[in-house]
C-alpha cells in the first residue's frame, strides 16, 4: 500500500529497510574522513553516530523508507556552452521532494493511525545511498552513486524514517562487472579506486562546496563544468536506460538551455536571480558561479 502511494506521488520506487546501525558503512566512513576525502566539507565530520544509526535521528524508529525520484531531463543545454549538472536544471529538489515525503507520511498516518517519522532529503546526517542499496533499490556503483538496472542513476535519493514495523526488502547484486568507464572518464581523477571517490578532488566539490579559490593545479581539467559535474554518470552504460522525468517542477527556466558561453560570462546578478530563483544553483551564489566561470575561461 505504501509503495503504491509512493508511485502515485511520482517516485520511481520505494524500498524498505529495518532501522538499525549500519555496521558495514561505519569503518568505510571513518576511513574516508580520516583520509580527508571530504575536503572542507567539515559538516561531514559531525554527527558520526547519527549518520550510522537512524534510531538516533527518530526515536523508536523501526523502518527506513528509501525513495527515488527521477530528474533526467528531456532536453539538454547548448552543447557549446558551460555546463550545469542536470539535477540543477529545474526547481531545487529539496522543496519538491520534501512536499512529496510529507504527503506520503500523512497518507501512512491516515491509513494506519499514529505513526511518527521524519523526512530527509540530503540535508541531514543520513547515508542515503547506503539505505537505498540496503533496501534493494540498486547497488552502489564504482563512481559511488546508486545504480539501478532499469533506470540508471539520474535520480534523487530521499528517506522517510518512521516508528512503524514493516516488511523489509533485501539488497540486489552489483552489476558493474569489469567496467571502468567512470574511473577512466573522471576529468580530475577523483575516483581513486573502484567505489571510492575523493570528494576533495571532485568537480562538484570545487564548483559548489569549496568557498575559497579553486586550486590552480586543476586548471584546464574541468571540461567546461561550472556547477556540478555529470561525467561519471554520462559515461555509465546503465544510463542508456534513463528516461525523461515527468515532474513539471524540474523543467528548466526557458532561458537556461540556450545560453551561450558569452551569455554566461556576461551574466548579471539580476539574470542569475531570475533564472535560478528557486534553483539548487542558488547554493553557490552569484559570486560562486562567477568564480567558476572565470576559472574556466582564464
Amino acid at each position: 500500500m505504501i509503495k503504491a502511494e509512493a508511485k502515485r506521488l511520482g517516485f520511481l520506487s520505494c524500498g524498505i529497510s529495518k532501522a538499525q546501525f549500519l555496521e558495514e558503512e561505519a569503518p568505510r566512513l571513518e576511513k574516508w574522513l580520516t583520509q580527508k576525502m571530504h575536503g572542507e566539507m567539515h559538516y561531514m565530520e559531525n554527527h558520526f553516530d547519527k549518520r550510522l544509526d537512524p534510531t538516533k535521528l527518530v526515536e523508536d524508529s523501526k523502518s527506513v523508507l528509501s525513495l527515488l525520484l527521477n530528474y533526467f531531463p528531456s532536453e539538454t543545454q547548448n552543447p557549446e556552452s558551460y555546463k550545469l549538472s542536470k539535477y540543477a536544471f529545474g526547481m531545487d529538489y529539496h522543496f519538491v521532494i520534501k512536499d512529496k515525503l510529507k504527503s506520503l507520511l500523512h497518507f501512512i498516518q491516515d491509513e494506519i493511525g499514529e505513526v511518527h517519522g521524519r523526512a530527509f532529503v540530503d540535508s541531514a546526517p543520513v547515508l542515503d545511498k547506503a539505505w537505498a542499496a540496503k533496501s534493494g533499490l540498486g547497488w552502489i556503483g564504482k563512481h559511488s552513486n546508486l545504480l539501478t538496472q532499469q533506470v540508471g542513476s539520474f535520480y534523487f535519493v530521499a528517506e522517510l524514517i518512521i516508528d512503524l514495523e514493516l516488511e523489509y526488502d533485501t539488497p540486489v547484486t552489483d552489476h558493474c562487472g569489469t567496467c571502468t568507464a567512470c574511473i577512466d572518464a573522471c576529468p580530475t581523477e577523483a575516483i581513486t579506486e573502484p567505489y571510492v571517490v575523493d570528494g576533495s578532488k571532485c568537480i562538484s566539490y570545487f564548483t559548489i562546496e569549496l568557498k575559497g579559490n579553486i586550486p590552480s593545479e586543476f586548471k584546464g581539467k574541468f571540461d567546461d563544468w561550472m556547477f556540478g559535474c555529470d561525467v561519471c554518470q554520462d559515461v555509465c552504460p546503465w544510463n542508456r536506460f534513463s528516461k525523461a522525468h515527468d515532474e513539471p517542477l524540474f523543467n528548466p527556466h526557458p532561458e537556461l538551455l540556450s545560453l551561450s558561453k558569452k551569455d554566461w560570462e556576461e551574466i548579471t546578478e539580476e539574470t542569475f536571480q531570475k533564472v535560478f530563483r528557486k534553483s539548487a544553483v542558488k547554493r553557490t551564489k552569484f559570486s560562486g558561479l562567477k568564480r567558476n566561470i572565470n576559472f574556466l575561461r582564464d
